[in-house]
């Protein structure tokens, strides 16, 4: 399975109305975390689940919910997480 396909497994714990992921690592060639072997994400999620929830709390779900994939796969993620009335 695809590291972009784990992630997406892995966020379906956010029940997300929407969620879309692109692969930016084209971005970062010769970066360090390119030649590491982690790749950079740009992550855009829609969730029920963030309402009410501060920025850092949302980022804190969505760390929790990725778990291991952010110490060796995911090198940077960068993160759009807003609740249904946000969007």
């Amino acid at each position: 399975m695809s590291t972009e396909a784990r992630i997406r497994e892995r966020l379906q714990v956010l029940a997300p109305e929407a969620l879309e992921l692109v692969d930016e690592s084209a971005l970062h060639v010769g970066h360090e975390g390119a030649r590491g072997g982690g790749r950079h994400y740009r992550l855009t999620v829609i969730s029920p689940r963030f309402a009410g929830q501060s920025v850092m709390a949302r980022h804190r779900m969505i760390y929790e919910a990725l778990g291991d994939l952010m110490r060796q796969e995911i090198h940077a993620l960068s993160i759009r997480a807003l609740a249904p009335d946000e969007f």
